[in-house]
């Protein structure tokens, strides 16, 4: 039986938190910070993913 694919966009933008739920960053983070506001930056912290998803991104990267 081979090995399932994993997904390599999916594998570089998602991870899996201590409790086995899976985290996104997300963007505006980067760069060109100075110029942003400070309520901007606050709310592109890391982002949990809800549940629903999971059934999805199980299939995208089945060993993360």
């Amino acid at each position: 039986m081979p090995k399932i694919r994993s997904h390599s966009g999916t594998k570089k933008r998602v991870r899996r938190t201590g409790s086995g739920k899976y985290a996104v960053k997300r963007h505006s983070r980067n760069h060109l910070l100075l110029q942003k506001n400070k309520r901007q930056k606050r709310l592109n912290r890391t982002l949990t993913l809800p549940s629903t998803e999971h059934h999805r991104l199980r299939g995208l990267v089945p060993y993360l």
